[in-house]
Protein backbone atom coordinates (compact mmCIF):
# COMPACT_ATOMS: atom_id res chain seq x y z
CA UNK A 1 0.00 0.00 0.00
CA UNK A 2 1.10 3.42 -1.08
CA UNK A 3 2.40 5.67 1.77
CA UNK A 4 0.76 9.09 2.32
CA UNK A 5 1.18 11.79 4.65
CA UNK A 6 -1.70 14.17 6.20
CA UNK A 7 -0.14 17.72 6.47
CA UNK A 8 -2.71 18.50 9.18
CA UNK A 9 -1.62 21.70 11.29
CA UNK A 10 2.05 21.72 9.41
CA UNK A 11 4.05 24.76 8.49
CA UNK A 12 4.37 25.66 4.60
CA UNK A 13 7.81 25.53 5.59
CA UNK A 14 7.81 22.06 7.64
CA UNK A 15 5.39 20.20 4.56
CA UNK A 16 8.37 21.82 2.55
CA UNK A 17 11.08 20.67 4.80
CA UNK A 18 9.17 16.70 4.81
CA UNK A 19 8.84 16.48 1.18
CA UNK A 20 12.82 17.60 0.41
CA UNK A 21 13.57 14.87 2.52
CA UNK A 22 11.16 12.22 0.83
CA UNK A 23 12.88 13.01 -2.31
CA UNK A 24 16.41 11.99 -1.01
CA UNK A 25 15.32 9.04 0.22
CA UNK A 26 17.09 7.45 -3.34
CA UNK A 27 19.79 9.31 -2.44
CA UNK A 28 22.08 7.19 0.00
CA UNK A 29 24.79 9.49 0.66
CA UNK A 30 22.30 12.78 1.88
CA UNK A 31 20.50 10.69 4.08
CA UNK A 32 19.79 12.41 7.26
CA UNK A 33 20.44 8.86 9.15
CA UNK A 34 21.88 10.08 12.75
CA UNK A 35 19.22 12.84 13.44
CA UNK A 36 21.26 16.13 12.61
CA UNK A 37 19.31 17.73 10.33
CA UNK A 38 17.84 20.40 12.56
CA UNK A 39 20.97 21.57 12.85
CA UNK A 40 21.93 21.05 9.20
CA UNK A 41 18.99 22.69 8.03
CA UNK A 42 19.56 25.87 10.48
CA UNK A 43 22.88 26.60 9.10
CA UNK A 44 21.81 26.40 5.60
CA UNK A 45 18.76 28.40 5.93
CA UNK A 46 20.66 31.12 7.36
CA UNK A 47 23.32 30.96 4.59
CA UNK A 48 21.49 29.98 1.66
CA UNK A 49 17.72 30.79 2.34
CA UNK A 50 14.72 30.26 0.26
CA UNK A 51 17.17 27.44 -1.32
CA UNK A 52 16.57 23.72 -1.03
CA UNK A 53 18.87 20.85 -2.48
CA UNK A 54 16.61 19.64 -5.13
CA UNK A 55 16.62 22.90 -7.06
CA UNK A 56 18.24 23.57 -10.07
CA UNK A 57 18.48 26.69 -11.85
CA UNK A 58 17.36 30.13 -10.86
CA UNK A 59 15.47 30.86 -13.71
CA UNK A 60 12.77 28.49 -12.28
CA UNK A 61 12.09 31.50 -9.46
CA UNK A 62 10.61 33.34 -12.62
CA UNK A 63 8.91 30.51 -14.67
CA UNK A 64 6.46 29.52 -11.90
CA UNK A 65 5.32 33.07 -10.67
CA UNK A 66 4.72 33.32 -14.78
CA UNK A 67 2.82 30.37 -15.24
CA UNK A 68 0.53 31.38 -12.60
CA UNK A 69 0.60 35.12 -13.71
CA UNK A 70 -1.12 33.43 -17.07
CA UNK A 71 -2.71 31.40 -15.18
CA UNK A 72 -4.67 34.05 -12.96
CA UNK A 73 -5.18 36.73 -15.89
CA UNK A 74 -7.24 33.80 -17.66
CA UNK A 75 -9.33 33.50 -14.47
CA UNK A 76 -8.52 29.66 -14.24
CA UNK A 77 -10.97 28.57 -11.44
CA UNK A 78 -9.44 27.09 -8.20
CA UNK A 79 -10.80 23.71 -9.27
CA UNK A 80 -8.98 23.37 -12.25
CA UNK A 81 -6.01 24.99 -11.75
CA UNK A 82 -4.46 21.80 -10.46
CA UNK A 83 -4.70 20.19 -14.17
CA UNK A 84 -3.55 23.39 -16.13
CA UNK A 85 -0.61 24.18 -13.93
CA UNK A 86 0.59 20.53 -14.26
CA UNK A 87 -0.12 21.50 -18.28
CA UNK A 88 1.98 23.96 -18.19
CA UNK A 89 4.52 22.81 -16.28
CA UNK A 90 5.21 19.62 -18.27
CA UNK A 91 5.12 21.36 -21.51
CA UNK A 92 7.98 23.80 -19.84
CA UNK A 93 9.76 20.44 -19.17
CA UNK A 94 9.63 19.38 -22.64
CA UNK A 95 10.51 23.04 -24.11
CA UNK A 96 13.79 22.94 -21.81
CA UNK A 97 14.55 19.57 -22.84
CA UNK A 98 14.18 20.60 -26.66
CA UNK A 99 16.48 23.45 -25.79
CA UNK A 100 19.53 21.01 -24.38
CA UNK A 101 19.76 22.14 -20.54
CA UNK A 102 20.90 20.99 -17.74
CA UNK A 103 19.15 20.94 -14.75
CA UNK A 104 15.81 20.04 -16.04
CA UNK A 105 13.05 18.92 -13.33
CA UNK A 106 11.33 16.37 -14.60
CA UNK A 107 13.48 15.50 -17.65
CA UNK A 108 13.21 11.79 -16.91
CA UNK A 109 9.95 11.44 -15.87
CA UNK A 110 8.14 14.15 -17.94
CA UNK A 111 4.14 13.47 -17.53
CA UNK A 112 4.94 11.22 -14.65
CA UNK A 113 6.03 13.78 -12.94
CA UNK A 114 4.72 13.41 -9.04
CA UNK A 115 6.48 16.96 -7.43
CA UNK A 116 6.41 19.74 -9.85
CA UNK A 117 8.51 22.61 -10.12
CA UNK A 118 6.22 24.68 -8.81
CA UNK A 119 5.85 22.90 -5.48
CA UNK A 120 10.01 22.81 -5.31
CA UNK A 121 9.90 26.32 -5.27
CA UNK A 122 6.95 27.37 -3.89
CA UNK A 123 8.79 28.28 -0.17
CA UNK A 124 11.77 29.67 -1.75
CA UNK A 125 9.63 32.40 -3.86
CA UNK A 126 7.78 33.34 -0.12
CA UNK A 127 11.44 33.42 1.16
CA UNK A 128 12.71 35.76 -1.51
CA UNK A 129 9.12 38.34 -1.82
CA UNK A 130 8.17 36.86 -4.76
CA UNK A 131 5.26 35.34 -3.88
CA UNK A 132 2.85 37.64 -1.77
CA UNK A 133 -0.07 34.88 -0.71
CA UNK A 134 1.01 33.68 2.14
CA UNK A 135 -0.15 30.47 2.82
CA UNK A 136 0.37 27.00 1.18
CA UNK A 137 0.29 25.93 -2.55
CA UNK A 138 -3.18 24.09 -2.51
CA UNK A 139 -4.51 27.37 -0.14
CA UNK A 140 -3.16 29.70 -3.19
CA UNK A 141 -5.84 27.54 -5.83
CA UNK A 142 -8.61 27.80 -3.16
CA UNK A 143 -8.77 30.89 -2.41
CA UNK A 144 -8.22 32.32 -6.75
CA UNK A 145 -11.93 31.50 -7.23
CA UNK A 146 -12.82 34.50 -4.24
CA UNK A 147 -9.21 36.43 -5.34
CA UNK A 148 -10.58 37.10 -9.03
CA UNK A 149 -13.48 39.58 -8.23
CA UNK A 150 -11.16 41.52 -5.31
CA UNK A 151 -9.99 43.67 -8.37
CA UNK A 152 -13.70 45.17 -9.17
CA UNK A 153 -14.47 46.10 -5.12
CA UNK A 154 -13.93 49.40 -4.01
CA UNK A 155 -11.03 50.26 -2.89
CA UNK A 156 -9.33 52.93 -0.01
CA UNK A 157 -6.69 56.01 -0.52
CA UNK A 158 -3.80 53.55 -0.93
CA UNK A 159 -5.51 51.82 -3.72
CA UNK A 160 -5.85 48.27 -1.66
CA UNK A 161 -9.43 46.47 -1.17
CA UNK A 162 -11.05 47.66 1.78
CA UNK A 163 -11.91 44.23 2.64
CA UNK A 164 -8.35 44.03 3.30
CA UNK A 165 -7.67 41.48 0.66
CA UNK A 166 -4.53 41.10 -1.25
CA UNK A 167 -4.85 42.91 -4.41
CA UNK A 168 -2.08 40.83 -5.94
CA UNK A 169 -0.38 37.32 -5.59
CA UNK A 170 3.32 38.61 -7.01
CA UNK A 171 5.75 40.92 -6.69
CA UNK A 172 4.76 43.41 -8.76
CA UNK A 173 7.87 44.41 -10.16
CA UNK A 174 8.34 41.06 -11.59
CA UNK A 175 9.68 41.16 -15.14
CA UNK A 176 7.47 40.11 -17.57
CA UNK A 177 7.51 36.42 -19.28
CA UNK A 178 9.01 36.16 -22.65
CA UNK A 179 7.13 35.76 -26.12
CA UNK A 180 6.41 32.83 -26.51
CA UNK A 181 6.74 31.60 -22.91
CA UNK A 182 6.20 28.13 -21.97
CA UNK A 183 6.64 27.39 -25.93
CA UNK A 184 9.80 28.91 -25.62
CA UNK A 185 12.60 28.85 -22.69
CA UNK A 186 15.89 28.62 -21.34
CA UNK A 187 17.70 28.85 -17.91
CA UNK A 188 19.96 31.71 -19.44
CA UNK A 189 18.65 34.85 -16.96
CA UNK A 190 18.60 38.07 -18.91
CA UNK A 191 20.72 40.67 -17.07
CA UNK A 192 17.48 42.49 -16.00
CA UNK A 193 15.75 39.39 -14.60
CA UNK A 194 19.62 38.70 -12.92
CA UNK A 195 18.87 42.10 -11.36
CA UNK A 196 15.59 41.59 -10.36
CA UNK A 197 16.54 37.98 -8.37
CA UNK A 198 19.65 39.79 -6.83
CA UNK A 199 17.62 42.70 -5.30
CA UNK A 200 14.46 40.01 -3.81
CA UNK A 201 18.06 38.23 -2.32
CA UNK A 202 19.99 41.36 -1.05
CA UNK A 203 16.22 43.04 0.23
CA UNK A 204 14.92 39.95 2.00
CA UNK A 205 17.76 38.25 3.25
CA UNK A 206 20.98 41.19 3.90
CA UNK A 207 22.86 39.25 6.37
CA UNK A 208 23.01 35.91 3.99
CA UNK A 209 25.74 34.21 2.65
CA UNK A 210 23.67 34.19 -0.46
CA UNK A 211 23.27 37.78 -0.60
CA UNK A 212 27.31 38.77 0.00
CA UNK A 213 28.00 36.65 -2.69
CA UNK A 214 25.16 38.22 -5.52
CA UNK A 215 26.16 41.80 -4.50
CA UNK A 216 30.13 41.11 -5.11
CA UNK A 217 29.20 39.58 -8.55
CA UNK A 218 32.69 39.26 -9.47
CA UNK A 219 33.31 35.61 -8.60
CA UNK A 220 32.20 32.49 -10.30
CA UNK A 221 34.70 30.39 -8.58
CA UNK A 222 33.43 27.03 -8.51
CA UNK A 223 34.23 25.20 -5.11
CA UNK A 224 32.89 22.02 -2.86
CA UNK A 225 32.15 23.83 0.24
CA UNK A 226 30.96 27.61 0.80
CA UNK A 227 34.03 28.01 3.19
CA UNK A 228 36.67 27.02 0.62
CA UNK A 229 35.15 30.49 -0.96
CA UNK A 230 38.23 32.39 -2.61
CA UNK A 231 36.38 35.58 -1.19
CA UNK A 232 36.43 34.00 2.10
CA UNK A 233 38.83 36.55 3.49
CA UNK A 234 35.85 39.69 2.29
CA UNK A 235 33.39 37.70 4.17
CA UNK A 236 31.92 39.91 7.20
CA UNK A 237 32.70 38.81 10.12
CA UNK A 238 29.20 37.11 11.85
CA UNK A 239 29.46 34.82 8.24
CA UNK A 240 33.00 33.95 8.89
CA UNK A 241 31.31 32.80 12.29
CA UNK A 242 28.22 30.93 10.81
CA UNK A 243 30.94 29.22 8.23
CA UNK A 244 33.35 28.79 10.80
CA UNK A 245 30.96 26.86 13.38
CA UNK A 246 29.21 24.92 10.17
CA UNK A 247 32.51 23.66 8.97
CA UNK A 248 33.69 22.37 12.63
CA UNK A 249 30.11 20.44 12.51
CA UNK A 250 30.29 19.18 9.14
CA UNK A 251 33.84 17.61 9.39
CA UNK A 252 33.62 16.45 12.86
CA UNK A 253 30.05 14.53 12.68
CA UNK A 254 31.20 13.00 9.26
CA UNK A 255 33.22 10.57 11.39
CA UNK A 256 29.58 9.32 13.41
CA UNK A 257 28.37 8.92 9.96
CA UNK A 258 31.48 6.92 8.46
CA UNK A 259 31.23 4.78 11.40
CA UNK A 260 27.80 4.14 11.50
CA UNK A 261 28.29 2.42 7.70
CA UNK A 262 31.24 0.78 8.72
CA UNK A 263 29.45 -0.81 12.01
CA UNK A 264 26.69 -1.62 9.32
CA UNK A 265 29.42 -3.38 6.86
CA UNK A 266 30.32 -5.59 9.38
CA UNK A 267 27.16 -6.63 10.59
CA UNK A 268 26.74 -7.61 7.06
CA UNK A 269 30.10 -9.03 7.09
CA UNK A 270 30.97 -7.58 3.69
CA UNK A 271 35.11 -7.23 4.18
CA UNK A 272 35.42 -4.95 0.68
CA UNK A 273 33.19 -1.98 2.70
CA UNK A 274 34.67 -3.00 6.06
CA UNK A 275 38.33 -2.11 4.77
CA UNK A 276 36.98 0.81 3.14
CA UNK A 277 35.56 2.43 5.92
CA UNK A 278 38.02 2.10 8.13
CA UNK A 279 40.44 3.86 5.45
CA UNK A 280 37.88 6.67 5.33
CA UNK A 281 38.02 6.89 9.34
CA UNK A 282 41.74 6.78 9.20
CA UNK A 283 41.33 9.89 6.55
CA UNK A 284 39.01 11.56 8.59
CA UNK A 285 41.02 11.37 11.72
CA UNK A 286 44.08 12.63 9.63
CA UNK A 287 42.02 15.23 8.59
CA UNK A 288 40.90 17.08 12.04
CA UNK A 289 44.31 16.38 12.72
CA UNK A 290 44.93 19.09 10.29
CA UNK A 291 42.44 21.59 11.71
CA UNK A 292 43.17 20.90 15.85
CA UNK A 293 44.10 24.45 16.67
CA UNK A 294 41.35 25.38 14.98
CA UNK A 295 38.87 22.89 16.45
CA UNK A 296 40.46 23.51 20.29
CA UNK A 297 39.16 27.43 19.88
CA UNK A 298 36.22 26.27 18.96
CA UNK A 299 33.64 27.74 21.04
CA UNK A 300 30.64 25.30 21.59
CA UNK A 301 28.11 27.79 23.35
CA UNK A 302 28.79 30.07 20.75
CA UNK A 303 27.87 27.56 18.57
CA UNK A 304 24.63 26.22 20.16
CA UNK A 305 23.58 30.04 20.02
CA UNK A 306 24.47 30.37 16.29
CA UNK A 307 22.08 27.22 15.51
CA UNK A 308 19.55 28.63 17.39
CA UNK A 309 19.77 32.33 15.97
CA UNK A 310 17.35 31.44 13.37
CA UNK A 311 14.59 29.94 15.19
CA UNK A 312 15.72 26.40 15.11
CA UNK A 313 14.74 23.69 17.67
CA UNK A 314 17.05 21.12 18.49
CA UNK A 315 15.64 18.55 20.50
CA UNK A 316 17.93 17.52 23.94
CA UNK A 317 18.24 13.98 22.41
CA UNK A 318 20.28 15.30 19.57
CA UNK A 319 22.06 17.63 21.93
CA UNK A 320 23.03 14.88 24.05
CA UNK A 321 24.05 12.80 20.94
CA UNK A 322 26.70 15.52 19.51
CA UNK A 323 27.82 16.77 22.58
CA UNK A 324 29.05 12.86 23.52
CA UNK A 325 30.18 12.78 19.90
CA UNK A 326 32.18 15.76 20.16
CA UNK A 327 34.30 14.43 23.46
CA UNK A 328 35.40 11.44 21.44
CA UNK A 329 36.34 13.36 17.74
CA UNK A 330 37.47 16.00 19.63
CA UNK A 331 39.87 14.19 21.11
CA UNK A 332 43.28 12.82 18.96
CA UNK A 333 43.98 9.62 20.39
CA UNK A 334 40.04 8.63 20.13
CA UNK A 335 39.12 10.17 17.25
CA UNK A 336 42.61 7.95 15.83
CA UNK A 337 41.48 4.83 17.15
CA UNK A 338 38.01 5.44 16.62
CA UNK A 339 36.90 2.60 14.30
CA UNK A 340 37.56 0.07 17.22
CA UNK A 341 36.36 2.31 20.30
CA UNK A 342 34.18 0.75 22.30
CA UNK A 343 32.35 3.89 23.77
CA UNK A 344 32.29 5.30 20.18
CA UNK A 345 30.70 2.36 18.96
CA UNK A 346 27.87 1.83 21.43
CA UNK A 347 26.84 5.56 20.95
CA UNK A 348 26.50 5.30 17.71
CA UNK A 349 24.24 2.07 18.19
CA UNK A 350 22.24 3.79 20.89
CA UNK A 351 21.32 6.71 18.54
CA UNK A 352 20.08 4.57 16.02
CA UNK A 353 17.93 2.48 18.14
CA UNK A 354 16.51 5.69 19.82
CA UNK A 355 15.72 7.23 16.33
CA UNK A 356 14.66 4.40 14.18
CA UNK A 357 13.21 1.73 17.30
CA UNK A 358 12.44 -2.05 15.59
CA UNK A 359 13.56 -0.79 12.12
CA UNK A 360 17.40 0.18 13.69
CA UNK A 361 19.32 -1.72 11.05
CA UNK A 362 22.32 -2.80 13.24
CA UNK A 363 19.33 -5.07 15.65
CA UNK A 364 17.71 -5.59 12.34
CA UNK A 365 18.47 -7.95 9.94
CA UNK A 366 15.64 -7.63 7.49
CA UNK A 367 16.76 -3.58 7.78
CA UNK A 368 19.96 -4.81 7.24
CA UNK A 369 19.38 -6.63 4.25
CA UNK A 370 17.71 -3.21 2.34
CA UNK A 371 21.35 -1.49 3.30
CA UNK A 372 23.30 -0.64 0.01
CA UNK A 373 26.83 0.32 1.07
CA UNK A 374 26.91 3.75 1.93
CA UNK A 375 24.09 5.75 3.63
CA UNK A 376 24.40 9.59 5.19
CA UNK A 377 27.95 9.47 4.30
CA UNK A 378 28.24 12.87 2.33
CA UNK A 379 29.85 15.75 4.33
CA UNK A 380 27.21 18.31 5.12
CA UNK A 381 27.32 21.25 2.69
CA UNK A 382 24.73 23.31 4.52
CA UNK A 383 22.74 23.39 0.50
CA UNK A 384 25.83 24.93 -0.70
CA UNK A 385 25.81 22.50 -4.20
CA UNK A 386 22.56 23.91 -4.97
CA UNK A 387 22.53 27.42 -3.84
CA UNK A 388 25.95 27.92 -5.69
CA UNK A 389 24.59 26.76 -8.99
CA UNK A 390 21.84 29.15 -8.38
CA UNK A 391 23.95 31.72 -7.83
CA UNK A 392 25.82 31.18 -10.66
CA UNK A 393 22.91 31.43 -12.77
CA UNK A 394 22.70 34.51 -11.14
CA UNK A 395 26.56 36.05 -11.75
CA UNK A 396 26.15 34.55 -15.48
CA UNK A 397 23.11 37.00 -16.20
CA UNK A 398 24.57 40.08 -14.82
CA UNK A 399 27.07 39.45 -18.30
CA UNK A 400 24.07 39.12 -20.67
CA UNK A 401 23.69 41.70 -22.69
CA UNK A 402 20.02 42.74 -22.54
CA UNK A 403 17.71 42.37 -25.01
CA UNK A 404 14.20 42.27 -25.80
CA UNK A 405 12.26 39.45 -23.99
CA UNK A 406 14.19 36.83 -25.44
CA UNK A 407 13.58 33.36 -23.87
Amino acid sequence: MASSFSWLDYSEQDKRKMLDVISLFNEKDTRDELGIGSIRDAFADQLFPGTSTIQTRARYFLFIPWIYQELERRKTPSNQMDARLRQWEVQLIYTLIDARETGVIGAQARERLKRLPSNIYWYGLGAWGIRYFPGSQDEYHRSLDTFYPSSRKQRNDDGEPVDGRLTCNWHPSLPAAPANFPGVANFTLTRSEAEYLAERIITRHPNSLLAFLVNERESTAVVRFAWEHPLWEQFPSHLQKQLSHARNFSETLQGAALLYNLMLAEEKKAQDWIEDYREELQGWAAQLDTRRQSLRQWDLSEFWTTVTAGGAQVSLSTRDFIRRWLTFALNPEIAQTIASHPEARNHIRERELFLKKGQARLSNTQALELWQGESGIAQLDYRWGSAQRILLDILKGFTEEEVDAAA
